[in-house]
């Protein structure tokens, strides 16, 4: 550890920032048209990561040289076709898609469908905290429309996993719902309705693989626009604005049938792609630990081609997430020029899917390609190097003793670590970190951090607003090189001291994800 910080402290971080961001450069081009699953562009970039891992010394890891090839069924919808109406009665009054609603579509949606709605508060169901919304209400062969969030009085970690998309609908189907409306809590939307509509009409996708689908029996999906989201609550009694201001309260819910039922049809044509993962291995060097692999991953996908804004359609992925992607080969190749070995070994990871709902990740979760065991996932999905790196936010940080790790690693770097300052967001189950906890390997992930009322907090957060998942997230915006290069030290540090440890990393005894070792 010493001669490697003696080393650091020698290096010229932004030359080392400059060739990172020339990866970025070419990762986020227009050639690439944002790195759709199944598009020209992610076949491109996915052999260009082959061709990094290899130079960087890495030894093919997937069931085709460095490929992993990945099964998704494709939806598209057909707009002419489908519809959306709110029935009140005998009035119904049809519903601008998606200017008013955003209609979802899948191969499991229904042509046709007709059907009461009720509102279940947050619209979870969770045991361990004997909270159930879903109790009393009539929700059998109903669409549920809730709030996204949970309440606060439960535990962060507990809140995100059963408010996942995945776990709320197991809840919801074991009672006999055919479908769901989420409406956003307008205090937590990380993008503007407007712009967040603008992906409508892309085809979506899920695992070909039946065991691997998570919305199975969800006849019907919608999320809501907040500001219009009274006209969905008409003649119920009840106003959004009530239920909001419960919400910020930190007051229960209501619960109660609304007064509208849906009539929806969708038109769908589904047909199957093919996509992969890129995955290259630096085999371990201690024959006791050489079986344990520590995966370094991030997702080499993005949103593809999409509808014009100021005549730019290409939705670039700049930040998300051709920045992992161009760390994970730098990491890669600063360890081969040094000549550096492992006890372990290690596995760097490219992803596909992550767009589509942590797709790609939860496939090599399920069918890994090498044959030993994982035993941690450091995971870089839009980290965001937008201002000098005096702060370090860790999602998992207090989970495992990878949380340790990192703290030592970041100390050592004159970095100040932090835990995630927005739990509600549930940013640790949203990225692909979490297909490997599910699996029971300890995991982190990471975005720069800052102080509540500084400076940088309006930089994060205007990011968000203005550039996530849209067209500006491309190689104009500015970005410090610098601090990019310094995070992938830490990175390569943390890699290394993890490998080399005697003791594969825990979960701490109190963590709620301890609870998946027994799916290892």
């Amino acid at each position: 550890m010493l001669a490697a910080l003696l080393a650091a402290a020698d290096t010229n971080w932004q030359a080392a920032g400059q060739a990172w961001w020339q990866q970025v450069q070419y990762l986020a081009s227009d050639e690439l048209e944002g790195r759709n699953v199944g598009s020209a562009g992610y076949e491109k970039a996915a052999a260009y990561v082959a061709r990094q891992f290899e130079q960087a010394g890495l030894k093919p890891a997937g069931n085709q040289n460095y490929f992993q090839n990945v099964a998704f069924i494709e939806t598209s919808i057909d707009p002419a076709h489908s519809h959306l109406a709110l029935a009140c009665g005998s009035d119904q009054r049809a519903i601008d898609v998606p200017g008013e609603a955003e209609l979802g579509y899948s191969q499991n949606s229904a042509p046709h469908l007709k059907a009461p709605v009720v509102f279940a508060g947050y619209g979870l169901v969770i045991p361990e905290a004997h909270y159930d919304d879903l109790a009393g209400l009539p929700v059998k062969g109903a669409v549920v429309a809730y709030l996204t969030g949970g309440p606060q009085s439960i535990d962060g970690n507990l809140r995100s996993h059963y408010s996942s998309t995945e776990e709320r609908w197991k809840a919801l189907r074991a009672r006999g719902a055919v479908g769901t409306i989420a409406i956003p809590d307008p205090k937590t939307m990380e993008i503007p309705w407007s712009r967040g509509i603008l992906s409508w009409g892309m085809p979506r996708m899920s695992l070909a693989d039946p065991a691997l689908q998570t919305n199975a029996g969800q006849l019907f999906s919608a999320a809501w626009d907040p500001a219009k989201a009274g006209d969905l609550l008409t003649g119920s009694g009840h106003t959004f604005a009530e239920i909001v201001d419960a919400a910020h309260a930190n007051q229960p819910l209501p619960h109660f049938p609304l007064a509208c039922s849906v009539n929806a049809d969708v038109a769908i044509s589904i047909r199957t792609v093919d996509s992969k993962n890129v995955a290259g291995v630096l085999p371990g060097t201690d024959p006791q630990l050489a079986h344990e692999y520590v995966v370094i991953s991030a997702h080499l996908d993005h949103l593809g081609v999409g509808k014009p804004v100021n005549g730019d359609a290409i939705y670039n992925g700049a930040m998300d997430d051709a920045s992992g992607i161009a760390s994970l080969i730098e990491i890669a190749e600063s360890i081969h020029t040094q000549h550096l070995q492992t006890r372990r070994s290690l596995l760097f990871l490219a992803v596909t899917g992550e767009e589509k709902g942590d797709l790609g990740s939860a496939w090599f979760a399920a069918h890994p390609t090498v044959h030993g065991r994982l035993v941690a996932d450091l995971n870089m999905d839009m980290f965001l190097p937008l201002f000098p790196l005096h702060w370090l936010e860790v999602q998992g940080l207090n989970e495992s003793t990878l949380g340790d790790d990192i703290r030592a690693v970041a100390e050592s770097a004159g970095v100040k670590v932090q835990a995630d300052k927005e739990p509600n967001r549930n940013r640790f189950i949203r990225s692909d970190q979490y297909s490997f906890v599910r699996k029971g390997v300890p995991a982190l992930a990471f975005k720069f951090g800052y102080l509540p009322g500084d400076p940088e907090e309006k930089i994060f957060k205007d990011w968000y607003a203005t550039r996530y998942h849209g067209v500006k997230d491309d190689v104009s915006q500015p970005v410090d090189l610098a601090a990019a290069a310094q995070f992938n030290h830490i990175l390569e540090q943390l890699t290394l001291r993890v490998s080399n440890a005697d003791a594969a990393p825990q979960w701490k005894p109190q963590s709620f994800f301890r609870r998946f070792e027994k799916t290892e």
